[in-house]
């Protein structure tokens, strides 16, 4: 039957252990087949992108770049110059301060120029010179000259053609509600489709645009594109390399900045190897000696320094009316935008939700000159599958096996290993994916200790339902956190056993009605219950008025003859406080008799095929009960074995006696346990030395002197049946003296 119960145990192990696996291993599928998707889950997409957002302002030098500077059109320069768009005469003069007074090596503008200048008045007195004046010399003299002072764009552009100077443009399209609106002048594209074999290349693609005017555009050193990429969150991480419209494809502001900047450095295109029959992809752009990573999107991750400013701004007024150290922008490069809130050119990034947009484009700038933009790796989508099939499966496996600590000491030493792995790329320039595996790793962890949860409640509900009856349920709840260790197989324990019965049980369920006699013993049963609980102990059952109980099993216990005898004390000390409540609801006051003894006894699940219990059987138990029924001869409430008083040393003991009692051949010492050491007084431990020595005189047979100190306790104590058992003995040895040979034990010839 055991071999039975093991083998089903192990098979049933075993199926626990395939399905948890098999639940891991789903999991595991799960996740990579999210990669399969051209657009993952959102719920995906939106926690890597803060974990990516997470790792980059864990990692930004937050530090001041003084190669770049920012001349803001801010409320300051509103207040001083005016109302905008400023007149381009002012735009000159800001132009013409940055390069000639302060040296600047590029500048450019986050701000289009779609339209022409009206604020000079020129055009009313042009309409004047075609109308009304026109026949006036003078005043179309006069006008030639005024046409040279109030054709702002044109001294605005004549400035720019001087200096490094970038201008910008922006892509309309269905998403922001322009589209096929066409203002201004392209610049000349960078690459078209015949680039790569008149495959389109994938990048944003724009339907119309607001470019500057031709004089301005043609005088420009270079123009890009101000065209954010806005992810799906509403977070500016990324901008567009190049855009395309209709075939021809333009570069983006920092870049044209950057390569004006390098005196026109030529860029080399990189296409991807990996390459489909219509769609081109690039792996990275190459300017000078900085590459420029693309990601699937044809756009790059901008390398934000820190929250804003990272940059030194510069108040347009402040450079307009010369307020500045000459020479102090020498080298420098100068973007021109705004971080008036006015104006609206504030954006949603990782490191600020307001954020000027002309910050973005330094940052990218930034990047550039140090060369460490951040890339995904070009084989993106295998990686990501080999990371979560070598963090998962291993760990959907390894997490069967393992107890609930080790698990998750084993998932945190996982996540931070993936963690370590991630930032190690990251420091590299690589960006792999880290929130999908770290929530795959929780997803098992939990998945796995919720299926143990439920197993384990199972196993405790089996627990409980075998021994949640009689053990105590502190005892089955410490059980039920190992289960397999507790079995109802037999097997032999050294265990303590106590038995207890109550004094005239017959006589008093005689004196009682049927409903009476039930009330007090559910009453008295629940009290010594409750009693012998409290120390650990296992009711093994109740035998009419009669208690048998048990130490030491189910759950080991290595004091267990300690808690069985002060269980036993306090039996007697609970059946003398309820006495009082007895009375007064009408029933007799009971006293009850206590045997104890402990050793090796055989323990398990016994009975027949119709009924069986788990309780203990052996000679130590037999013993047990014959103690009970002795402490009615002695007139004790408890009596011990020596075993008992062998292994509990904190107790004081009277022995009583050496019998033999029934059924047992060999005789043993009987003990009755008067109190714990240092609770028992003086005069009391005189009274059991004296006990003891008339003992002695009396195994010796010398009854005079035995007698004689009988008589003296006697006296003091004369409700102790011990004494006048012993001296109704002496005076029998006296007249019937039991012979040289005799070894002082008394044969018991009953229960």
């Amino acid at each position: 039957m055991e071999k039975i119960k093991a083998l089903w145990k192990r098979y049933f192990n075993s199926i626990n252990a395939i399905v948890r696996a098999g639940m891991g291993i789903a999991v595991v599928v799960l996740f990579v087949l999210n990669y399969k998707f051209d657009e993952p889950l959102e719920f995906f997409q939106r926690l890597e992108l803060q974990a990516y957002d997470t790792r980059l302002r864990a990692t930004m030098p937050e530090k001041i770049d003084s190669r770049i500077v920012i001349i803001d059109i801010d409320e300051k320069s509103l207040a001083a110059e005016g109302q905008w768009p400023w007149g381009r005469d002012k735009l000159a003069l800001l132009i013409k301060q940055l390069f000639d007074v302060y040296r600047l090596k590029v500048a450019g503008f986050d701000v289009i120029f779609p339209e022409a200048d009206t604020k000079s008045g020129l055009a009313s007195l042009e309409k004047l010179a075609s109308s009304e004046f026109k026949s006036s010399p003078d005043f179309q003299e006069k006008m030639k000259d005024l046409r040279t002072t109030l054709d702002f764009d044109a001294r605005f552009a004549a400035e720019i053609k001087k200096h490094a100077v970038v201008l910008a443009f922006a892509g309309n399209n269905e998403r922001a509600g322009l589209q096929n609106l066409q203002l201004g002048v392209l610049p000349n594209p960078i690459f078209d489709n015949s680039t790569f074999g008149y495959r389109k290349f994938r990048s944003q693609e724009i339907d119309g645009y607001s470019a500057n005017l031709k004089p301005l555009q043609e005088s420009a050193a270079a123009t890009g594109h101000i065209l954010p990429w806005i992810d799906f969150d509403g977070v500016l991480r990324r901008i567009p390399v190049f855009i395309r419209f209709k075939d021809s494809y333009y570069e983006s502001l920092s870049i044209s900045v950057y390569r004006t900047f390098l005196d026109n450095e030529p860029m080399r295109v990189v296409p991807r190897e990996d390459e489909g029959d219509n769609i081109a992809r690039l792996k990275h752009v190459q300017i000078g000696k900085t590459i420029i990573p693309i990601d699937d999107s044809g756009a790059a991750l901008i390398p934000y320094r820190g929250k804003s400013p990272m940059f030194r701004y510069i108040s347009a007024t402040d450079v307009m009316q010369g307020r500045l150290v000459p020479g102090e922008l020498d080298g420098k490069i100068a973007l021109i935008g705004t971080s008036a809130q006015g104006l609206f050119d504030l954006r949603n990034t990782p490191v600020g939700e307001v954020y000027p947009g002309v910050e973005s484009h330094a940052n990218m700038l930034s990047g550039y000159l140090d060369n460490n933009l951040k890339q995904k790796p070009q084989f993106e989508y295998g990686i990501k599958i080999v990371l979560i099939m070598l963090i998962g499966l291993p760990l959907a496996i390894a997490l069967v096996k393992l107890s609930p600590l080790s698990s998750t000491l084993t998932v945190l030493a996982t996540a931070l290993v993936t963690i370590g792995f991630n930032m190690y790329w990251w420091v590299s320039g690589y960006v792999l994916p880290l929130a999908i595996p770290l929530l795959m790793v929780g997803t098992l962890y939990l998945l796995n200790m919720a299926y143990g949860f439920f197993i384990e409640a199972r196993s405790k509900k089996a627990i409980t339902g075998i021994f949640g009856t009689y053990v105590p349920k502190e005892l089955v709840e410490e059980m039920a956190k190992d289960p397999g260790a507790y079995s109802t197989k037999g097997e032999s324990r050294d265990m303590t056993v106590l038995f207890s019965d109550v004094r005239n049980f017959t006589s008093i369920s005689e004196g009682l009605s049927a409903t009476e006699l039930t009330a007090m013993m559910n009453t008295y049963l629940t009290d010594m219950t409750r009693v012998i609980q409290e120390q650990r102990g296992t009711i093994d059952k109740y035998i009419g008025d009669a208690i048998m109980a048990f130490w030491g099993a189910p759950l080991k216990d290595e004091t267990h003859a300690e808690h069985a005898l002060l269980s036993a004390m306090s039996m007697q000390k609970k059946i003398k406080e309820t006495a009082p409540d007895f009375i007064n609801r009408g029933w007799p006051k009971l006293e009850i008799g206590v045997g104890l003894n402990c050793g090796v006894m055989n323990v398990g699940d016994m009975g027949s095929s119709f009924r069986r219990a788990y309780t203990v059987m052996g000679d130590h138990v037999n013993l047990a009960a014959r103690l009970e029924g002795l402490t009615k001869e002695y007139g004790v409430g408890i009596l011990v074995s020596e075993n008992i008083v062998k292994t509990v040393p904190i107790a004081v003991y009277r022995e009583l006696d050496r019998v033999r009692v029934k059924g047992k051949a060999e005789p043993v010492s009987i003990y009755e346990p008067v109190g714990l050491k240092g609770e028992v007084g003086d005069s009391k431990l005189d009274d059991i030395d004296r006990f003891h020595k008339a003992q002695e005189y009396y195994r010796k047979q010398q009854w005079a002197e035995a007698e004689r100190l009988l008589i003296t306790l006697s006296q003091s104590d004369p409700e102790r049946k011990a004494y006048k058992i012993y001296l109704e003995r002496i005076a029998y040895f006296v007249k019937e003296p039991p012979g040289r040979n005799w070894d002082g034990v008394f044969t018991f010839t009953h229960k």
